[in-house]
């Protein structure tokens, strides 16, 4: 490849406006270049890159202005696609040569709120369709550095905390400050009237799910369980608890149906758009539950939690991990 070509939305933060070359003048070059400093950093010396970019080897392209241009032998790299409009990220597949290649990246979930819509679910939707294109789910188990999988935590937090409360949630989150006035709770989410749309009648699904801050879930149910029983008492619901962690196999577990579920999930990660569910074979009836009301409704209660849905999909199990497994439940 003679070329690689970078295409990447300058975004105000403020107004959630993807800003042109034609607005921004020398600065939206300066914005993209600054980015290629901070991503590369330690990985090549910023000489080597300045270099490709003076002899035209990198490139930086504004995709709004790419109509008549073709791209032969280069690599074209789109980045951070949920910003950009989806019309311009159509136009530069349209803009594809001979020999070159075409990659996106894009923030499904985490980035969603920042921009004008998401393009990146709807290219992903898109590519998923065809045949050449090779699709690559990112969840936050592939996330490196500790500060960006802080920063994901915060935003999840954040997320939770600015969740518009019904009264009953208003009602339950006024008891726990009575009783357990000094857990820290993130938020609070009730969930009868799901119960009742997908017929769910399991005395293991609770009304509703407190969410408390990592650290404080023992605050919120006390020593002997006596903090929560108050609350239950107080309000007449059905409660449980949560932490809140980067690990989503304790929220699933709380709200499904099935007590034992637990057992046969693999693992619990974000694919896409969605928090994805690996079942092993054996349990991944009981996971769906009978016409789907068991993995719908779950979806139904962590999209009115953190406004994201939740597939499952059944995996295999080693055999190795298999007899350990019964090992261990016998």
């Amino acid at each position: 490849y003679s070329r690689f070509i970078i295409a990447r939305p300058v975004v105000d933060v403020v107004t959630g406006k993807e800003l042109t070359s034609a607005e921004a003048g020398s600065l939206y070059y300066d914005l993209a270049v600054s980015y290629l400093k901070d991503i590369l950093s330690g990985f090549v010396d910023w000489s080597i890159v300045r270099e490709e970019i003076e002899k035209g080897r990198i490139v930086i392209a504004d995709s709004h202005y790419l109509r008549g241009r073709t791209f032969d032998n280069s690599i074209i790299f789109l980045d951070d696609s949920q910003c950009v409009n989806l019309e311009s990220a159509v136009e530069i597949m349209v803009r594809i040569g001979n020999n070159s290649r075409l990659i996106i990246a894009g923030d499904p979930v985490f980035q969603k709120g920042k921009c004008r819509g998401n393009t990146a679910v709807l290219l992903r939707e898109i590519l998923l369709g065809e045949s050449t294109a090779k699709v690559i789910d990112l969840g936050l188990k592939d996330v490196v550095r500790p500060g960006a999988k802080r920063g994901l935590k915060l935003l999840l937090e954040t997320w939770m905390r600015s969740r518009e409360l019904s009264e009953s949630e208003k009602q339950i989150l006024d008891s726990i400050k009575v009783h357990s006035p000094d857990a820290d709770v993130v938020t609070v989410v009730e969930f009868i009237a799901e119960k009742k749309n997908f017929n769910i009648q399991s005395d293991n699904v609770p009304d509703a799910l407190i969410v408390a801050k990592e650290g404080y879930l023992g605050r919120v149910i006390g020593k002997g369980g006596e903090r929560i029983e108050a609350i239950e008492a107080d309000t007449s619901l059905k409660l449980r608890a949560v932490e809140l962690t980067l690990d989503f196999k304790p929220l699933i577990r709380s709200v499904h149906p099935v007590s034992w579920i637990y057992k046969f999930i693999q693992d619990v990660d974000f694919a896409g758009p969605d928090l994805v569910v690996k079942v092993e074979k054996e349990g991944y009836g009981a996971f769906i539950g009978q016409k789907g009301n068991h993995v719908k409704f779950v979806d139904a209660v962590i999209k009115k939690l953190m406004n994201v849905g939740v597939k499952a999909i059944e995996v295999q199990v080693e055999k190795t991990k298999e007899k350990k497994r019964k090992a261990r439940e016998s």
